[in-house]
């Protein structure tokens, strides 16, 4: 598994683990991220049980497990969540798992041993180090009807989970950044039709990202969105319809 820099001043770091070569091609591809600061650590989105052993050995090359005091999970998924019991054996007791309080419950069939703290659906902020805080901000039926995006001020990068998804071909991928948009979108469209569908939801959330400054945004699945692929990406959101799959409703009522 590879790791990208995507930011860092100082002891404030981004890191990013993906396109893992070991990868089986049945198990879809999934970004993990970190947040490092100072002597704390907080892993977004930390994966599937398959791919724990590769994740871990990535991550130990940068950051030691005994920093790691937070996980966040964005929803409720298992490329985001199952490797949760693996990830509180390594860690210390003191790790708390971030998520929606509609989920925690749930989750816990992955883990009944685990600490939750429940985010409320307005979000909340994390105090990394004292002058690191983080922004968890709603991104509710997008596509979870219990899901979060995460924001840093100081380095302006967002993390958006499924939002910005694209299943990238083992053979495009390369660098972590999206650098043709008009190609990208090829692997990103069917997705977002069928996997986002709230569009008042869509609205609401773009709304609040234009209000941000975000110089990168991350999501969990392909590439990253830079500078101004930022507001190219928003744009093409913001106008794509929503909701595909719909036709099966008439197609099923059709036969009865």
């Amino acid at each position: 598994m590879k790791c990208y820099t995507i930011w860092q001043n100082g002891d404030h770091r981004w890191l990013a683990f993906a396109q893992d070569p070991e990868r089986p091609d049945n198990v879809i591809d999934t970004n993990q991220l970190a947040v490092v600061a100072g002597d704390c650590a907080m892993l977004l989105d930390p994966g599937g049980g398959e791919l724990f052993p590769a994740m871990m050995a990535a991550l130990t090359q940068e950051v030691p497990v005994s920093r790691i005091k937070h996980l966040f999970l964005s929803h409720q998924d298992p490329d985001v969540a199952s490797a949760l019991p693996l990830w509180r054996q390594v860690c210390g007791d003191d790790l708390t798992v971030h998520i929606s309080w509609m989920w925690a419950g749930f989750v816990s069939h992955f883990d009944s041993h685990a600490t939750f703290a429940t985010i409320p659906d307005a979000g909340t902020e994390i105090a990394l180090a004292p002058n690191v805080l983080v922004r968890l901000l709603p991104a509710h039926y997008l596509h979870s009807p219990g899901c979060f995006s995460v924001y840093d001020p100081k380095a302006k990068v967002l993390f958006s989970g499924d939002i910005g998804a694209a299943l990238v071909p083992r053979e495009r991928a390369g660098d972590i950044y999206v650098t043709d948009f008009d190609e990208h979108i090829h692997y990103m469209d069917a997705f977002h039709r069928r996997w986002m569908g709230a569009r008042m939801a869509r609205d609401k959330w773009v709304a609040m990202v234009r209000r941000l400054d975000v110089e990168v945004l991350a999501p969990q699945h392909g590439l990253f969105f830079k500078g101004e692929q930022v507001g190219r990406f928003l744009d093409w959101l913001e106008a794509l319809p929503l909701g595909s799959g719909l036709e099966a409703y008439d197609q099923a009522m059709a036969k009865l």
